[in-house]
């Protein structure tokens, strides 16, 4: 391997590592809020992908047949739980009701075929961000006090529901939507491409977002609060539920973002979330599922490995990021204390 395949595998590595990394941070902060292991989070970067794509041929966006009865469903639900007190009904009745169908007047009607691609990709954020925590209320608040296993038996339902829709709905054709225009320019002999600047660039940026906003914002830090000790929390005032549907709030956001970086580098399909989701989990992985540097780093190393195997072995390039679980689950294993439970 000469020295410029190497720094082309090394810029191709940063640019994927750098969407893992924030596929990593959004499945430690579910898992340390919820306790949830969200196998859909890769689901939402193929459904943003796909949503743009909708937008760039003209048609009308199929997320939304997604989007309005699940919402309506949830607030639904709202609605059952609030038992008529008005006081209780205001706040559901904009989150899954007012705000979704906003969002949707404006994917059906305002978003034509010539409009920029920034609006695109303002609306498709709109879309998917709305989603995921209508879906933490419909498949995950009811049973939000089940064992993890539970939850993770539900995460994977939602992830088939998901894959499902999206292929009746979007078809099983892959995509590749528009990216960072712009010149390539020349950096220490190479030729660096705005897309993967604009990459590396988003990435950090919302990394140190979310970074400001669980040590400085006051929902950031009840965020880390229920992420902490849940029943603790819960005394001193914090509604978990409202902690969880704020988590995928996040979680809807960043994904939506990963799949309009991502869309242009890679082709994607309807059931192309799953892998990327596992990628990031095996990030999150090697930072515990609880310590986001680590798990960011991991990401990163991810990215690396997928890229020098897939020119080593390039058939085998998935085998290779998913074997780096192996290493460090037997480190945890016996650098972590083991308790004996008493019998009963």
């Amino acid at each position: 391997m000469s020295l410029d395949i190497a720094a082309i595998l090394l810029q191709d590595g940063l640019t994927n590592g750098a969407v893992y990394v924030l596929l990593a941070v959004v499945l430690v902060l579910i898992f340390t809020v919820t306790r949830i292991v969200f196998v859909p989070q890769g689901d939402l970067v193929a459904l943003s992908a796909l949503t743009l794509a909708d937008f760039e041929l003209g048609h009308r966006p199929g997320i939304v047949w997604i989007l309005a009865p699940t919402a309506g469903i949830a607030l639904i639900l709202e609605l059952i739980a609030a038992r008529g007190q008005l006081r209780l009904m205001w706040r559901p009745a904009i989150e899954f009701g007012i705000v979704p169908g906003l969002i949707i007047l404006l994917a059906l009607f305002a978003v034509p075929k010539d409009a920029p691609l920034l609006w695109k990709m303002v609306v498709t954020c709109g879309l998917i961000t709305v989603i995921a925590p209508i879906l933490y209320r419909i498949a995950f608040q009811p049973m939000a006090e089940a064992s993890p296993l539970v939850l993770l038996i539900a995460a994977v339902a939602v992830h088939f529901g998901l894959t499902s829709l999206a292929l009746h709905i979007f078809g099983a054709e892959g995509v590749r939507t528009s990216g960072f225009a712009g010149t390539p320019f020349e950096f220490l002999g190479q030729s660096i491409s705005p897309q993967t600047i604009g990459v590396i660039v988003t990435s950090l940026v919302l990394s140190a977002a979310m970074f400001i906003f669980f040590s400085r914002a006051l929902t950031g830090k009840a965020l880390l609060a229920a992420a902490f000790n849940r029943r603790g929390a819960e005394l001193v005032g914090i509604s978990t539920a409202r902690a969880g549907r704020i988590a995928f709030l996040v979680a809807g956001f960043v994904g939506a973002v990963s799949g309009l970086l991502i869309g242009p580098i890679t082709t994607l399909y309807y059931d192309s979330g799953f892998l990327l989701g596992l990628k990031g989990f095996v990030g999150a992985i090697v930072g515990g599922l609880a310590v986001y540097p680590v798990a960011a780093a991991g990401a990163l190393l991810v990215g690396l490995i997928e890229s020098f195997a897939s020119f080593w072995v390039s058939a085998y390039r998935d085998l290779a990021v998913f074997m780096l679980i192996i290493p460090v689950l037997f480190w945890r294993s016996l650098a972590s204390p083991h308790f004996e439970e008493d019998a009963e």
